[in-house]
């Protein structure tokens, strides 16, 4: 073989070295930066943990104020549909305790009123002459 070529293979059996020892390199690098990424990893799920366990009780919390505030509205509605079926009744026996006897003494005030002007027709009728007289004394013009 010749010098330059023994040069040569000298030359490629550095670079292959070379090469191996970078590749060597590289993979403990890369087993540091895994490990170095599963180490923050675990950190995160440990402080990750806290707050979705709090997250959770939150929804469970909001979840027994919404079922409260629902029982809350319905007893509202039940208690409103109460008061206005008592209002109803209570305006019903008004109407029946106060109006209709009302009614009843109206019409008997207009069939005294309806009597005393036929007594006053009547009267009216018997001294018919005597009236005109009176109201001709009374007269001024």
């Amino acid at each position: 073989m010749n010098d330059a070529s023994q040069a040569f293979l000298g030359v490629i059996a550095v670079s292959t070295a070379l090469m191996a020892i970078l590749q060597v390199g590289a993979v403990i690098v890369l087993a540091r930066v895994a490990r170095q990424v599963r180490d923050i990893i675990g950190t995160l799920q440990q402080d990750i943990r806290p707050l979705i366990a709090r997250a959770n009780a939150i929804a469970d919390e909001a979840s027994k104020t919404a079922a409260l505030a629902t029982v809350q509205a319905q007893k509202i509605d039940r208690l409103v549909t109460e008061l206005t079926q008592r209002v109803d009744d209570t305006s019903a026996i008004v109407q029946q305790a106060i109006i209709t006897p009302a009614r009843e003494g109206m019409a008997i005030v207009a069939a005294l009123k309806a009597g005393l002007a036929a007594l006053r027709g009547m009267r009216d009728l018997r001294g018919g002459a005597t009236g005109v007289e009176e109201e001709d004394a009374l007269f001024i013009g």
